[in-house]
């Protein structure tokens, strides 16, 4: 173990052997911390949150950095009410914003990056069990240089910004497959035979995007369902994005018509795979890497081999599990950024 994460080690048991509350120093910072014994899933508490936070953060904030995050807040835990939230009044200093034009509102409004352990352990703190990030970076990278960095004052500097290219083509399959547990109105659970369909479905288009010349990355979404991010090069913006992800969508469905919908209508879901392609919009967000959810186990978003998605299920991996998992075999996404295609020299080679 190295240095680094020895100490975070430390500060992890720190976490869990500390009082009703503490005060965190990190990096020069101090992060108070609260109300550790609250429940914030069934038998876990916020405590085990901020220590599952301190241990994944080597992996985490790498795909947290220069991207705008929102969260779910659940001041009561999952059995309480939640409410979402990505603009903050009064940060503490060691939290860095962007400043982004807001078309709904016309004007500007800070969003948060999340850039460093004192932040996630500070959005901990807040009961922010879901951290939800953007697809777009404001880091310049190897192909952002030639984008514009005005991303406040106008709409029309956003759509020249790197927030308005995005890394990713991304698609989110969503089961609504009825376990015949679920109350009457609520959404599907997590059923097992759903989650195969999904998989299924996952694997095919991991080929259909070995055909376009694109790496295909999977993680289970936490909930019922999985992500798979396509990453590519910064040459498109997102509208163009989202038009080529409805594109491969119809793709799948034609080869999939019993099993995969791209109905906006909850009703006209059931029984079918649900492939959201409408997350490729500015603004939209899916649940981060390594993200806790809002299930009962206490699960998170887990990136996954191709060959870990043949074996696995959602539940596999909780706040308790994944630390010891990325300990034994690492952040499958470690690379992802390295493996973006350029899609620009492969329209023009296909045509």
């Amino acid at each position: 173990m190295t240095a680094a994460r020895g100490s975070l080690a430390a500060l992890a048991r720190q976490i869990e052997e500390a009082g009703a509350s503490a005060i965190l120093n990190i990096g020069g910072h101090e992060v108070p911390v609260s109300n550790l014994d609250k429940r914030l899933w069934p038998g876990r508490s916020k405590r085990e949150l901020l220590a599952y936070l301190a241990r994944i953060s080597p992996w985490l904030l790498p795909h947290l950095a220069g991207r705008p995050v929102a969260v779910t807040r659940f001041p009561n835990g999952i059995a309480g009410k939640s409410f979402w939230q990505k603009v903050w009044g009064s940060p503490p200093k060691f939290v860095k914003t962007v400043t982004i034009w807001s078309v709904d509102g016309d004007t500007a409004r800070d969003y948060l990056l999340c850039a460093n352990l004192p932040t996630l352990l500070w959005l901990g703190q807040q009961a922010a069990l879901e951290i939800h990030v953007w697809f777009s970076s404001t880091l310049a990278g190897r192909d952002g240089r030639g984008l514009g960095t005005q991303y406040g004052t106008s709409e029309d500097a956003l759509e020249q910004s790197r927030l308005n290219y995005p890394d990713f083509i991304v698609f989110d399959l969503d089961p609504y497959l009825y376990s015949g547990r679920e109350a009457a109105g609520e959404e599907p659970e997590l059923y097992r035979p759903a989650f195969k369909r999904a998989r299924t479905l996952a694997l095919d288009l991991r080929d259909i995007a070995a055909t376009l010349g694109m790496d295909a990355f999977v993680k289970t979404s936490g909930r019922t369902g999985l992500h798979l991010y396509l990453p590519i090069r910064r040459r498109f913006t997102f509208t163009e994005v989202r038009a080529m992800a409805e594109t491969i969508g119809r793709h799948l469905r034609s080869r999939h018509p019993r099993d995969v919908t791209l109905e906006w209508a909850v009703e006209r879901r059931t029984g079918k795979i649900f492939f959201d392609y409408n997350q490729n919009v500015r603004g939209k967000s899916l649940a981060a890497a390594f993200s806790p959810r809002r299930h009962a186990q206490a699960t998170v978003s887990m990136p996954l081999t191709w060959e870990e998605l043949e074996r696995s299920y959602p539940t596999d991996f909780t706040i308790v599990t994944a630390p010891g998992i990325l300990a034994d075999r690492g952040d499958p996404w470690a690379d992802i950024l390295d493996a973006r295609a350029d899609l620009a020299t492969e329209i023009e080679r296909a045509g």
